[in-house]
């Protein structure tokens, strides 16, 4: 068992190495062993991967898909040491099954009903963390893991703007932030060193425990807190996720600008950019995605031909 765990650290450091930062994946990859140590398995196998891949219950499709191509990589490293090693095949868990359903799309008092469920958890920390978490989402944008890996030093709440270091794309970029948002941030930081002051990260949210959110407990924390706003999505819709803050600013911003006949095509830039997208054609995506946005779309073209001569 302990020559997979040695095969991990080395297939990761030969991966960063080249280039690659596997923040998250080499957290996966640590918690897979792990769980192949707890069962006593002594080779990789596609039904210990499945197992591992579906945790946590009830999460989003695209989460397991993730987790299980984590372990395929590994396995193909693996295989050349290990001829007992199976490969998960490709398309066991499809990667796209979060994108055949549109986003699930928070009216605002829906957000403001999970910051208040949030802010009435039972513990002091984590209820002042996912309080100021969800709003920190729902008012940027960000991504769910860009939140979770901010450092206190990747916030200037003076000059009211946050770095996110090594995107999804491998690049930093700041993030202009509403002076509310600046207030809430400024309230929680107090709030936080008041009930941790030494904590074991320098990450900016903190658990309960005083370590880095993670996707495990961010998870199951905001299933209670869609439970406790009573919000359940349409019969055939997609399960409302915390992703889903980030589709909903996106939404929003988009439908606001065609709501005020402006320039769409020429702001959309800006936005791919602030939201962290390789391109403005990723951003078009909720175009097609989004019904609201489509009606917004069809309505202004629609005062486009009646005006025109």
């Amino acid at each position: 068992m302990n020559g997979i765990r040695d095969h991990a650290e080395r297939y990761l450091t030969i991966r960063r190495n080249l280039g690659y930062k596997l923040k998250v994946e080499g957290r996966m990859l640590g918690q897979f062993v792990g769980f192949l140590e707890e069962r006593g398995d002594s080779h990789l196998t596609v039904q210990a991967a499945l197992e591992w891949a579906v945790l946590p219950d009830g999460a989003d499709a695209a989460w397991w898909a993730a987790r299980l191509t984590v372990v395929r990589e590994f396995a193909r490293f693996l295989a050349t040491f290990d001829e007992l090693t199976e490969i998960p095949p490709p398309g066991l868990l499809p990667r796209d099954a979060g994108r055949t359903t549109p986003p699930y799309l928070y009216a605002q008092a829906e957000i403001t009903a999970l910051i208040h469920a949030a802010r009435h958890l039972a513990h002091p920390l984590r209820a002042a963390t996912f309080g100021s978490f969800i709003g920190l989402m729902a008012a940027t944008g960000i991504r769910t893991g860009e939140a979770m890996g901010l450092d206190r030093s990747d916030l200037d709440l003076d000059r009211g703007v946050l770095l996110v270091r090594g995107t999804k794309f491998g690049k930093s970029r700041l993030v202009p932030l509403h002076p509310t948002t600046v207030e809430q941030l400024a309230d929680y930081q107090r709030r936080r060193d008041d009930l941790c002051p030494r904590p074991s990260t320098e990450a900016f949210f903190l658990s309960g425990a005083g370590t880095r959110l993670n996707h495990t407990n961010a998870s199951k924390t905001f299933t209670r807190l869609l439970k406790t706003a009573a919000i359940t999505a349409p019969a055939g819709a997609g399960k409302p996720r915390l992703y889903d803050l980030r589709h909903t600013f996106a939404v929003t911003t988009l439908v606001d600008w065609y709501a005020a006949d402006a320039d769409v095509a020429h702001r959309l830039p800006a936005l791919s950019t602030y939201l962290g997208h390789v391109s403005p054609a990723t951003t078009y995506w909720y175009l097609h995605a989004c019904p609201q946005l489509m009606t917004a779309a069809a309505e202004r073209l629609d005062r486009t031909w009646k005006e025109s001569p």
